[in-house]
């Protein structure tokens, strides 16, 4: 995990205010705001805000590590138990610092 949390902060520190760029299904590209990068049940998963989405909703995504010398990409999570349970260990870590509406 230390080594993904050093690669984004390599790749956060050339983008301004944390900013991730990820192509959506249509190819369009989506800004995002980095907020975390969280473990569970041993894989990974990157907890983004979408810049031009007003509602407040975080976009939780599995990090698949790429091979050897090849980037990381990120899948979206069918599983609704496992959504519940990342976003419930955000919200655990950023209690204090957001306002978390249920």
């Amino acid at each position: 995990m230390e080594d993904m949390n050093k690669m984004l902060q390599d790749l956060l520190g050339e983008a301004p205010d944390n900013i991730v760029v990820l192509n959506d299904e249509n190819g369009n590209e989506v800004e995002f705001e980095f907020l975390d990068l969280m473990e569970y049940n041993g894989s990974e998963y990157v907890i983004l805000l979408p810049k031009d989405d007003g509602d407040g909703e975080v976009v939780i995504l599995k990090v698949l590590a790429g091979e050897s010398g090849e980037e990381e990409s990120y899948v979206s999570v069918d599983d609704a138990e496992t959504l519940d349970a990342v976003f419930q260990l955000f919200k655990e870590k950023f209690k204090d610092d957001f306002n978390f509406v249920d």
